[in-house]
């Protein structure tokens, strides 16, 4: 989560059930972030252990398959109602869609939410969150008048029509449930934002959301007998991460040359403490993969408000110089369809900053599928790699780093990490640790012997369930369906 936090202390290893406050004493994010997570992780693991892997009741998440027809491309009519993978509670039901004013007994839409056709406009649909943006057919479900979400409507996987990419198979395939918890800051969601606060200050409290996706798996033809059994083989292997990192600190160096920053002897030479956050950016295997770097848990994130060519506008430039933009920072250009879909982009660097006009101008134009809808909430993220012309520095690609394996690589300031050898890597894919200036360390576990140890991958932790297996045009369903103890 590339959340504004001093540091991440839930270890579900050290089994605490409480985070207990004592008189007197200063009460962190941290504590406050862990009694949260504590709480989560009863609650889920509760769930899973009554329910097992997957499993609801009702007709939550039951798949209708629609065929192509009259040019209408195949879907999934996803029913509503809730549930449960590995314990973790999913709801597929639709918003309510209340009346505007000028509505009556179902007739058109009038006032500033309205086209010149009387519907609402495509503007004010994107604003609404989980809207839908196109509708397939009534045996689709034709949108929010029947309150079922459909392939191509879903709310959180931004499946578009006009992508090949995006169509379902014409063989026979799996439909399965992937959910995933995702930060929702006053950026995504502006309504989160006490406006009585000021434009001037900082937002308060982010939220946790359960995002979920159906998509479609095809299966090789030796495991179509059993699809249950291969999708449980093909989930194992998604979960499988075989990437380690390690982080420490050492004195850089050459450090007398700079007597400006902290003592002499520190290890960890910032001035500020941070919270790093290392990210892969492109995935596979060694050769393929970069990542990228933060000290700020990569939150230094700026609302767009237009994209013209390279200069991008901003709705208010950072609230200081630290989290603020400068020429050479690497950024990234995001919105909700393109965090939702989990594309990678090349990172322009910025390479002019006018203040007045709040605008910076890019090294390369944002991709045209990014950043342009409103409604979509666009942003600029800043990371924090810089290109070093050294001879052994690191190599860039795309605006991130070269991922080396097996060696120590330097960040800043004395931090560094070490990739073990033979991992693959996904995009996405973090690890964060908090550095400290009165102890010149990096909070990061070690063994007896103050050897850093590996660490798995922070997240993003997928979940995956199987929902249906379409076959000839019949859906067979695979969800477990259980009964409420009261009935």
């Amino acid at each position: 989560m590339h959340g504004d936090f001093s540091r991440r202390t839930y270890r579900p290893e050290d089994h605490y059930a409480a985070v207990v406050s004592q008189q007197g004493r200063v009460l962190l994010d941290a504590e406050s972030n862990e009694q949260a997570d504590l709480g989560l992780s009863a609650d889920r693991s509760l769930a899973a252990d009554l329910i097992g892997w997957h499993g609801g009741p009702g007709d939550g998440f039951k798949i209708t398959y629609s065929a192509e027809c009259e040019g209408e491309k195949a879907s999934l009519t996803i029913a509503a109602g809730r549930y449960y993978v590995d314990g973790i509670a999913v709801d597929a039901t639709r918003p309510e869609v209340l009346p505007a004013v000028g509505e009556h007994n179902g007739g058109t839409t009038t006032g500033a939410n309205a086209d010149h056709d009387g519907h609402a406009s495509p503007e004010s649909a994107a604003r609404k969150p989980g809207a839908a943006r196109k509708t397939v057919s009534a045996k689709a479900g034709e949108g929010s008048d029947v309150g079922l979400w459909t392939y191509w409507d879903q709310p959180y996987a931004y499946r578009d029509l006009e992508r090949d990419t995006d169509e379902l198979p014409s063989g026979p395939f799996l439909a399965y449930l992937r959910v995933h918890d995702r930060l929702v800051t006053a950026v995504q969601d502006p309504l989160l934002r006490e406006t009585a606060l000021g434009s001037a200050l900082p937002d308060t409290a982010a939220r946790l959301r359960v995002d979920w996706e159906v998509l479609p798996l095809e299966l090789e033809t030796n495991q179509r007998h059993d699809p249950a059994a291969a999708f449980a083989e093909w989930v194992a292997v998604q979960q499988d991460r075989t990437c380690r990192l390690a982080a420490r600190a050492e004195r850089p160096a050459r450090a007398e040359d700079d007597p400006c920053l902290v003592a002499p002897d520190a290890r960890y030479r910032g001035p500020e403490n941070q919270l790093y956050r290392v990210e892969i950016h492109r995935g596979g295997e060694l050769g393929e993969a970069s990542y990228k770097w933060s000290r700020e848990n990569g939150s230094v994130v700026l609302p767009l408000t237009a994209v013209i060519g390279e200069w991008v506008t901003l709705e208010a430039m950072g609230r200081d110089g630290k989290l603020d933009l400068d020429v050479g920072n690497f950024v990234e250009v995001c919105d909700d369809a393109s965090v939702g879909r989990g594309e990678i982009f090349d990172l322009p660097q910025v390479v002019e900053v006018d203040l007045p006009g709040q605008r910076v101008r890019l090294s390369a134009e944002p991709d045209l599928t990014v950043g342009r809808q409103p409604g979509r909430h666009p942003y600029l993220r800043r990371w924090d790699q810089l290109e070093r012309r050294r001879r052994g520095a690191p190599r860039m690609d795309g605006g991130a780093v070269k991922l080396a394996e097996g060696q120590w690589i330097d960040l800043e300031d004395g931090v560094q990490v070490y990739f073990a050898p033979g991992g693959q890597y996904v995009p996405g894919d973090y690890w964060t640790f908090a550095a400290r200036t009165i102890t010149g360390a990096v909070e990061w576990p070690a063994d007896a012997a103050g050897r850093p140890l590996l660490g798995r991958p922070a997240g993003v932790a997928h979940h995956y369930a199987p929902l249906a297996w379409i076959d000839g045009g019949e859906a067979l369903d695979l969800r477990r369906v259980f009964q409420q103890l009261a009935t």
